[in-house]
């Protein structure tokens, strides 16, 4: 039989052929485990520790990412590469489309699960037999069950493995107040004439119609807004007392003296306690909203080893991260808190922890905070057209 290459061709296969071996050596020597998580959520010696736990074989690189935000976008494109592609005669084509596999393991934000499930970007983690999952705290293991639709079940899934957690804060400027003699302790305070066009707010309706809704006695969770009585005109005097509404530059005007008081999530206001003295927070009274990152896992990742018969590595990491001395790591070399450290006595934590405001039983009664949990397309929209006319007052 008579065998007849162009150039063309036979350059193509060759050079297939060469490529192909050069990608499997390649992933022979740098096959890993990829961890996609929040940079700064997880602290260095953690990850060196978890790294001398497990057998050297088992290579686990760790990817940080600077928003939460870029991570779910992560998970969009991992759902869109799986996508079949069109394909045609050439021998590189099979080779150019392989993509990097996916991480096994990321973080997401407490606000990008319910889309993330609805959207089947994530499977559900089998991590319920796990020791350290009986210590997480009742509230935190329902945060994580939810439906296929997202929302939060008794009889749901395990779609996220809470290892960190904070709350919206209001941050003042204490020597604007003490000028003033004005204090702040509480939602209510935000309404003070004296605080007129000295706020920063974030530019969230759930956050900010929230504080309100807290203001009057009802939960961040209410799901009828009509029901609420003097909604619209306390949302209406808090909107008076606005000077700037911004979800990643509310601080600014803060550290400037532009503002007195800035509403905002603790991440980002307790690294500022050190660098500017006179900005202190007060964590309201009455309760506020909490949030908290998850290890997930996307739809494509393995759910076990190649042998199917030791504790999957990612689901080791998730573990490794709820024992006692990560708890307090991350709790002390973070801005977040490990919600382990709830379930321990006070006298088992160092006294950094013990000193830490947010882990004072006495001074904050967390029962009273909530957190932002999914809405019906109805409620949402009632928060969105609330939201708009109010902003729209000028």
């Amino acid at each position: 039989m008579n065998y007849q290459f162009s150039r063309r061709s036979f350059f193509q296969i060759t050079t297939a052929v060469a490529f192909t071996q050069m990608l499997q050596g390649c992933s022979q020597s740098q096959a890993a485990l990829e961890i996609l998580f929040l940079a700064n959520s997880i602290p260095i010696q953690l990850i060196g520790d978890f790294r001398k736990a497990i057998s050297p074989e088992n290579k686990v690189d760790f990817n940080p990412q600077t928003q939460l935000e870029q991570i779910f976008d992560s998970l969009l494109k991992i759902n869109r590469d799986k996508q079949p592609k069109p394909t045609n005669n050439n021998p590189l084509q099979k080779i150019f489309n392989k993509s990097k596999a996916p991480p096994e393991i990321m973080s997401l934000g407490d606000f990008w699960l319910s889309s993330a499930i609805e959207q089947n970007l994530l499977q559900p983690l089998a991590i319920n037999s796990l020791d350290n999952w009986q210590k997480l705290p009742e509230r935190w293991q329902k945060l994580a069950l939810r439906d296929r639709l997202g929302n939060v079940t008794a009889n749901g899934q395990i779609y996220g493995a809470p290892y960190r957690w904070g709350s919206t804060v209001i941050a003042y400027r204490s020597d604007k107040l003490d000028e003033s003699k004005l204090t702040i302790t509480d939602w209510q305070d935000l309404w003070q004439p004296e605080l007129r066009d000295r706020l920063s707010l974030l530019d969230s309706p759930r956050e900010v119609v929230g504080l309100t809704l807290k203001k009057l006695g009802h939960s961040y969770n209410t799901e009828n807004l009509d029901t609420v009585a003097n909604l619209e005109r306390e949302l209406s005097a808090l909107h008076q007392q606005v000077k700037f509404y911004s979800s990643d530059r509310y601080l600014e005007p803060l550290i400037l003296g532009d503002t007195w008081a800035a509403v905002g999530w603790s991440t980002d206001i307790l690294p500022l306690l050190k660098r500017y003295p006179k900005i202190e927070f007060a964590i309201p009274q009455s309760g506020t909203s909490l949030w908290a990152d998850l290890w997930v896992k996307p739809q494509s990742s393995k759910t076990s080893d190649e042998n199917n018969n030791i504790l999957y590595i990612g689901d080791r990491w998730i573990d490794f991260c709820w024992s006692d001395k990560s708890a307090k790591q991350i709790s002390l070399f973070t801005d977040g808190l490990s919600p382990i450290l709830l379930s321990m006595k006070s006298e088992e934590l160092p006294q950094d922890l013990q000193d830490n405001v947010f882990l004072d039983r006495e001074t904050v009664d967390w029962d009273r905070s909530e957190f932002l949990l999914p809405q019906t397309p109805a409620t949402q929209k009632q928060y969105r057209e609330l939201w708009q006319k109010i902003r729209n007052e000028g």
